[in-house]
This record gives structure tokens, sequence and C-alpha cells, in this order.
């Protein structure tokens, strides 16, 4: 008895742990699968049937319309998204790393309290900051421009905070020593040896940087007044303010929501053997 006992408690215990993880992804894919089904639907189906349950299939009609609709201003939107998120990601994450290296492989007077001060700023929303950033750019005359939305979004304490760990966790300092032995330069011995011992864990802040910018809405509605330049959430946002007056708007603004997650998966998808070891390195840490 005494030694199946342990055996059946951990039988028991890893049962109730599927059946809790099957639950909560259940409950996670739930409104995707939503999405999904909402998507393939005409515009009368949507009161008129199920919710979870399929009818006609008219996605393709329906992203037919959605691209079409005011002159094409939903692909607009979606490039503006991908400027931002992409190029925002990619210099915050550049940012990021040399700060966290910088922090790591440093020493200097401050360093501690400068850390401590990034990390209280990892504690600030980014909407308490929308206000005070407004009248910024307005003094300096970029708002309403990309700019307003894109330098705000290269700025990450978290990014810098996990710079750090992966950095001290995954750059040897013998090898930063034997490289300034052999002349090389700070910037050098960051991009030829740190930078590529960093790749995996960088590619993990990448993906916090470029999932938090894409989907960020406040922002951009604070700073941009010209339709041109919103972002998909922000034009999804105001096609839903209309959808009570113009209820074809509905199946667009749906349509539009499950497009604007795709880029996402794939991203997930196509970089997961990074930010998994990047993960496993700051977990390791």
């Amino acid at each position: 008895m005494s030694i199946q006992t342990p055996i059946r408690e951990s039988r028991v215990s890893r049962t109730a742990a599927m059946a809790l993880m099957f639950l909560l992804a259940i409950y996670f894919l739930l409104p995707v699968y939503f999405l999904i089904v909402a998507a393939t639907k005409p515009q009368g189906d949507l009161a008129s049937t199920f919710g979870l349950a399929f009818s006609h299939f008219d996605l393709f009609q329906n992203l037919s319309t959605l691209f079409g609709r005011s002159d094409g201003i939903f692909g607009r939107w979606a490039l503006n998204s991908v400027i931002y998120a992409v190029l925002g990601a990619a210099v915050g994450t550049l940012i990021s790393a040399l700060c966290g290296y910088a922090l790591a492989k440093f020493r200097f007077r401050g360093r501690e309290f400068l850390f401590s001060v990034i990390l209280g700023g990892v504690l600030v929303p980014t909407t308490a900051l929308a206000l005070p950033l407004f009248l910024l750019f307005s003094a300096t005359g970029i708002v309403n421009t990309y700019l307003a939305v894109f330098l705000p979004s290269i700025v990450s304490p978290f990014g810098v905070y996990l710079a750090r760990v992966f950095t001290a966790a995954a750059v040897p300092d013998e090898i930063i020593e034997a490289a300034r032995l052999d002349g090389a330069g700070e910037f050098r011995t960051f991009f030829s040896v740190a930078f590529k011992l960093l790749t995996p864990s960088l590619v993990t802040i990448f993906l916090f940087q470029f999932v938090g910018i894409w989907n960020n809405f406040f922002l951009p509605m604070v700073m941009l007044q010209e339709e041109s330049l919103f972002p998909i959430t922000l034009g999804l946002y105001g096609w839903n303010g209309q959808t009570a007056r113009v209820s074809l708007l509905q199946e667009s603004v749906i349509t539009g929501s499950l497009v604007s997650i795709v880029p996402v998966i794939i991203l997930f998808i196509l970089l997961q053997r990074f930010w998994r070891a990047g993960l496993a390195a700051g977990s390791l840490k």
C-alpha cells in the first residue's frame, strides 16, 4: 500500500492537471472559434443562426467586401499596423538589448538605482503616459504623424529587464574579455559576440514588443486624427461605432478582426523555437 499510494496520487494529480489545461484551452480558444465561424457567415445569418455553428460559407465574399470598402482603407490600416509593429518591435528590441547588455556587463555608479527606475517603469500603465506624450508631441509638432505612434513604441522597460536577465544568463564574461583582448571595441563586441548568443532571447523580446504594438489602441486614438494613419485596431473601432447606423459594417468588423489576428499567429508559429528557447533561458536564470 505504501508503495502504490504515491503512484496513485501522481496519476490523479496528472489527470487533474490535464483536465484543467483542457478546460483552459477551450476557454481561450472558444472566442477564436466564434470569430472564425462568424467571419464565414453573410450579414443576415449573424443574428438568425447559432453563433457557434456554420451556415453559408461566405468568407471570400466577406474578405472582398472588407478590402474593397471605403476605397480599400482596410489595406492601408493593415500596412500601417505592419509598419508600426515590425519597425517598432525591431528598433525597440535593439534598444532593449543594448540597454540590458550595458546594465548586465558594465560596472558604473548608480547602475542598480537606474535598473530600479527602469523596473518602476514596468509598473506604469501605458494609458497613463498617453496624455503627457500627447502634450509633448503636440509641442514638437509631430501629433498626427507616424512618429507619434512609432517613437513611444520603441521604448520598453520590460524589454530592458528581459535583456539584462538574458545577457547575464547567456553571455559569459570570459568571451567578452577575450574579444576586448583581441582589440574589439564595445559595439563590435556586442554585435559580433553578444548579439549572436542573445538571438533566441531577443526573439522573445521582439514577440512581446510586436504583440504589444499590434494590439495597441489607446495611444493611436490619442495621437492620430487622420484615418489614413490608423492601425487596424483603431480603424475597426471606428467602424464598430458606426454599426448602429450602417449595419452592414458589422460583418466587415468581424472579418477584419479575424484578419488582424492572422499575422500574430503566423509570427508565433514561425518563431516558436526561438522564443521557447528564450523563455527557457530566462526561467533558468
